[in-house]
């Protein structure tokens, strides 16, 4: 299931970047490339700012100090309709409108940022429904009426809705059980390979780290360690060393050679 390795160019960059909430600092000057068509994951400990991360990256947050720039240009000068175009976004528990059908969810980011008549989006809507492996009926459905890895998978059709270049998934596999977690894994692989895509995966997920992602960037001690995983089980770093060497990593790596 493994995605190949890649070797494009950088498409995202993060250089001195610096976030902080009072006098909580969680990054000192942390710098970060992510090459066009790589799966990148980003590890490490409660409080470490996994998500801050991810959200300074997709221009959702601006940090202290430091920049983010997008092929060259900073990501700070995009407006909203660029940002949508660019980057789409599955938020931790899919955040899906209660309110909203599945298809009007999906629908929803093309009647902000386009033109695009409504038997368009109701098309285009069921295409990614399909292309997230839904039924289709399962545009009808409210919220609600979806399991776990359904929800998070119609998340997945919603953050595809406009054609981004780079998708930022905020732990996609939590809350689900393994098969259903495979399931996510698997689909993030094909989308890289068939539609091209660039992917940060914000995760805790060992078996989606090991299986998935070309490289993981490690958050710890405000710092960041951005390696393969073999490289990163050679770290020396205590906390590095002690999350890719504990059961969990054991039996995740068992897994990915079985």
């Amino acid at each position: 299931m493994r995605a190949k390795a890649t070797r494009g160019k950088p498409i995202l960059s993060a250089r001195g970047i610096v976030n902080r909430f009072g006098a909580q600092q969680v990054h000192d000057h942390i710098d970060l490339d992510i090459a066009d068509g790589e799966i990148i994951g980003i590890a490490g400990g409660s409080g470490s700012g996994k998500s801050v991360l991810l959200r300074t990256l997709a221009g959702l947050h601006r940090p202290n100090s430091g920049a983010v720039t997008i092929d060259g240009k900073p990501v700070d000068s995009l407006d909203a309709a660029q940002k949508a175009s660019l980057f789409g976004v599955l938020f931790q528990q899919g955040a899906l409108f209660s309110s909203l059908s599945v298809a009007n969810n999906i629908m929803l980011p093309m009647r902000e940022h386009t033109k695009l008549p409504a038997d368009v989006q109701e098309h285009v809507a069921a295409m990614k429904l399909a292309l997230v492996g839904m039924p289709a009926d399962s545009g009808i459905k409210l919220p609600s009426e979806l399991s776990g890895g359904m929800v998070k998978r119609a998340a997945l059709a919603r953050a595809l809705a406009l054609d981004p270049r780079i998708l930022f998934l905020d732990e996609p596999t939590s809350d689900l059980d393994s098969l259903t977690a495979s399931g996510i894994d698997s689909l993030i692989v094909q989308l890289n390979a068939s539609l091209g895509l660039t992917v940060i995966i914000v995760s805790h997920d060992l078996t989606t780290l090991f299986s998935v992602c070309h490289r993981v960037a490690v958050l710890a001690d405000r710092k960041i360690t951005v390696d393969t995983l073999p490289a990163l089980r050679r770290s020396e770093q205590p906390w590095i060393h002690e999350f890719l060497h504990g059961p969990r990593a054991e039996a995740a790596l068992a897994a990915r050679k079985m």
